[in-house]
Order: structure tokens, then C-alpha cells, then sequence
């Protein structure tokens, strides 16, 4: 069973004060509980749903980028249209665009960046983390509805790319202090949930928004889209209640105690998560490519990336699950192995469709799942100083979009200066060899927290 650290216990210790009065020693007040009951659930479904609708709408600008491209009002600024792309992509894992010269550019990680300045903000202003969310949800409502106007690709780009990406971020990060909140020996599986409705948002979405654009046009999308946000977004954020504090437990700081920066432990496991991360986001940007390249329909590439995130659901919710019963040392080594594996033999090998769908899936529960640990990754940090899981995951998640600033144009160069291309065999010499033996490279860094637990670093 996985360890509960001191200030997981002093969490804890807090809650079970406010059901008693001491004097009388009478219960006066009964807190809902934590890991589970109607509140709990409820808090991690809101969450879920968060998730999904705020990440899942930039899965589908590769359709919006194709439909852009099409129509005479934008067609004279193909760079522009890649540009909201890359701005919008701040909210997660969106496609590269190829610019006219044929080569690769990806620009993403914006979003991730702003975890960590939101979470402080949100922990310094606890009391109004609720107004902080509500005000990111207008923001990125606003953004829609302002695009759905726009008729020039500057337009587009403020409107769907940069508010869109700031009123999302804004709504999205304060869930982490919810969570932590309603959630501690669960809080693997707990997170582990708020990162499968990231993916469950890629799944349906780009379909709904490529069929509604050939329809209708992007007017009628961004707004149905609105509307939907709407509509499912206000009963998410009605769920998403405060866990009822006593004011007389005292007050909690707002200060941020830093010094678990100093840790090997948070070192080894950030340096591990970001190396990971060079590659984690290559072949959801190549395999529609990929399809294409090897003669088969361009919808297989796309129904694979969907199957990609269809599998991170269940791999994130199982690995969030490990995380809560074992040393995190034990889910990245799973994690690790099973894309590495993933990578260098399924796809490798992917010379039929049949292939390419189990490798689809296959890395979307190990290599997706990854994330997943970070709530494991706060319990060997928090052995030496306190610090809170949501601030860990933050600091996590601007890791990742560090690497996903440098992915996007190596991605790039590695499929450009490809020379095995017709020179080996299998998918190797697919033009995507390189793509392929550094995304499982890059894989093999995820084991750093398990070699460091070994070497004593990670306890």
C-alpha cells in the first residue's frame, strides 16, 4: 500500500477536528468523507467532464486548419491558419501544420507553462478559486463566439488561438486544489480520472466538429460548441464544491514552502517526465501521416489517434489506481516498458492497418497513462519536505510543455532529414524511422524514477 505522508495525515488530522467539539465532546458537525461518498464522486466527475471539454476541443483543429485552408477569406494566409493552430494547441496535444515548404512546425506548451502560475494564484486566493474558474469559462466562451465573427485569420488568431487558450487554462488548473481537497489514499486514481478526460475529449469531438464544418461551415460549429460548453460546463462547475473546513482548525497558509526543490527525489522524477516528453507527443502528431504514407485511407490515421484516446481513459485511470497501492517507482517502470515496447515494435513493425490500430491503442494506455503518475511522483518529494500534490503535478505539467516546445520543430527535422526512407525495411523506412526509434528512446527515460529509487535517490 502506498504511504501517507505527514502532511497528508496533518490533512486529515484537520478534517476529522471539525466533526467534534472538544468541550463536549458531542459531535456537532459531520464533514462528508473524503475518497469517496456522493461529494467526492460528484467533485471527480465535474472534474472529468472539465477535463475533457477544455482539451478536448483543440484535438479537432487539424479538422478546423483543413476547412480554414479551403475557404477564399483565409486562403491567403496559410501561415496564419498553422499559427492559430500552434496558439490553440497551448490546450494540448494538436497537430503540427505543414507550412508551404513542406516542412513540420510545432509550437505548443503555452498552456502547460501557466500551470504552475495558476496553481500558486488560485492557492493564494483559495476563497475565490471558484470565481477564478467562472471567469476563465466567459473568457473562453467569448473566445468562441468572437471567432465565429472573425473573417480575417488575425481574428481567428486572438479568438480561437490566444483566449481560447488563456480562458481554458484559467478554468481548468484550479480543479487540482479540488481534487487534493476531496482526495488523498485515492488521489492516484483521482487524478489518474482527471487525466482520462483529457483524453476522452479526443475521441468524439474532431468527428462532431468535421462533420458540423462540411455541413454547416465554422460558423455554425464554433457556436454549437459554445453552446454545448454551456451546457455541460455550468452543472460541472455547480459539482465542483469547496470541502467544508472549520475555521476553527486554523488557517491553512498561503504561503508555498519551496524548499522541496531542493530534493534529488523531484529532480530525477521531473527529468525523467520531461525526457519522456520529447517523444510522447510524436506519433499522435504523425500517425494521420504515417496512414497516408503507407497508401492507406487518411481517416485511418485519424480513427487510430482516436483509439489512442480512447485507450489513455483506461490507462490512466488503471496506472492512477497503481499509484495509490505501490511505490511510483513501480507504475513507471509499467509505463516505461510498455511503450517502449509499444513504439519500437508495434509501430516499427506497423506495415499493416491491423498493426497500427493495436499499437494506437496499446500507447495510448502506457504512454498516456504516464501522466498519471505524477500523483505518486508528489509521495517520495513530500517524505522530505511538505508540498502539495496539486503543486508537484503542476510544476509537472509545465515540464511536459517544455518538452513539447522543442518536440513539435525536432519532430519536424526528424522527419525531414530522414535517409532510411526506401533503405530498411518495415515502417522504419517509412520516411518516420526516425520519428519512431526517438520516440522510443525518449520513452526510456520515463524508468529514471525507478533507476533512482534503486540508486537511493527516490525513496
Amino acid at each position: 500500500m502506498g504511504e501517507l505522508s505527514a502532511s497528508d495525515n496533518l490533512h486529515e488530522l484537520q478534517r476529522t477536528g471539525s466533526q467534534w467539539n472538544l468541550a463536549s465532546d458531542t459531535a456537532v458537525q459531520t464533514n462528508p468523507p473524503i475518497d469517496g461518498g456522493r461529494d467526492a464522486w460528484l467533485v471527480l466527475t465535474s472534474s472529468f467532464v472539465l477535463g475533457a471539454i477544455v482539451w478536448g476541443f483543440p484535438y479537432s483543429f487539424g479538422v478546423f486548419q483543413e476547412y480554414y485552408r479551403r475557404q477564399e477569406k483565409f486562403a491567403g494566409s496559410h501561415s496564419g491558419i498553422a499559427a492559430i493552430g500552434t496558439t490553440a494547441t497551448v490546450c494540448r496535444m494538436i497537430h503540427a501544420c505543414l507550412a508551404m515548404n513542406g516542412l513540420t512546425f510545432h509550437v505548443q506548451g503555452i498552456m502547460y507553462l501557466t500551470a504552475p502560475l495558476l496553481y500558486v494564484i488560485v492557492h493564494r486566493y483559495h476563497t475565490h478559486r471558484k470565481t477564478i474558474g467562472l471567469s476563465g469559462f466567459v473568457i473562453m466562451l467569448a473566445s468562441l463566439i468572437g471567432a465565429s465573427f472573425a473573417v480575417t485569420v488575425s481574428q481567428l488568431l486572438v479568438t480561437q488561438g490566444m483566449l481560447y487558450a488563456l480562458g481554458g487554462a484559467i478554468l481548468y488548473f484550479p480543479i487540482f486544489n479540488y481534487v487534493d481537497e476531496w482526495f488523498v489514499k485515492r488521489r492516484g486514481l483521482a487524478y489518474g480520472g482527471l487525466i482520462a478526460g483529457d483524453g476522452a475529449g479526443g475521441i468524439v469531438i474532431p468527428f462532431a466538429m468535421e462533420w458540423i464544418l462540411n455541413r454547416w461551415g465554422y460558423q455554425t460549429a464554433l457556436r454549437t460548441w459554445a453552446i454545448a460548453c454551456l451546457l455541460l460546463v455550468s452543472p460541472a462547475l455547480v459539482f465542483l464544491k469547496d470541502y467544508p473546513v472549520d475555521q476553527n482548525t486554523g488557517v491553512v497558509s498561503k504561503k508555498i514552502d519551496l524548499r522541496f526543490l531542493k530534493t534529488k527525489a523531484f529532480w530525477v522524477l521531473q527529468g525523467g517526465n520531461m525526457l519522456q516528453s520529447l517523444g510522447y507527443f510524436m506519433p499522435s502528431y504523425y500517425l494521420p501521416s504515417f496512414a497516408v504514407v503507407c497508401g492507406w485511407s487518411p481517416i485511418t490515421g485519424t480513427v487510430a489517434v482516436s483509439l489512442c484516446n480512447a485507450a489513455i481513459v483506461c490507462g490512466a485511470m488503471t496506472i492512477g489506481w497503481l499509484c495509490d497501492r505501490h511505490h511510483v517507482a513501480f507504475p513507471l517502470i509499467i509505463c516505461t516498458t510498455g511503450t517502449v515496447l509499444a513504439v519500437f515494435v508495434l509501430w516499427g513493425f506497423s506495415v499493416y492497418q491491423p498493426i497500427m490500430y493495436i499499437f494506437a491503442i496499446t500507447y495510448g494506455f502506457f504512454a498516456g497513462g504516464f501522466p498519471a503518475t505524477w500523483a505518486g511522483c508528489s509521495h517520495p518529494v513530500r517524505r522530505v519536505y511538505p508540498v502539495e500534490t496539486g503543486m508537484i503535478i503542476a510544476l509537472f505539467t509545465a515540464g511536459k510543455g517544455v518538452s513539447s516546445l522543442i518536440s513539435g520543430p525536432l519532430g519536424g527535422l526528424l522527419a525531414s532529414f530522414d535517409t532510411w526512407r526506401h533503405h530498411v525495411g518495415y515502417a522504419y523506412g517509412s520516411g518516420f524511422g526516425y520519428l519512431i526509434v526517438f520516440s522510443g528512446v525518449s520513452a526510456a527515460f520515463g524508468s529514471l524514477g525507478w533507476i533512482g529509487k534503486k540508486l537511493g535517490w527516490v525513496l
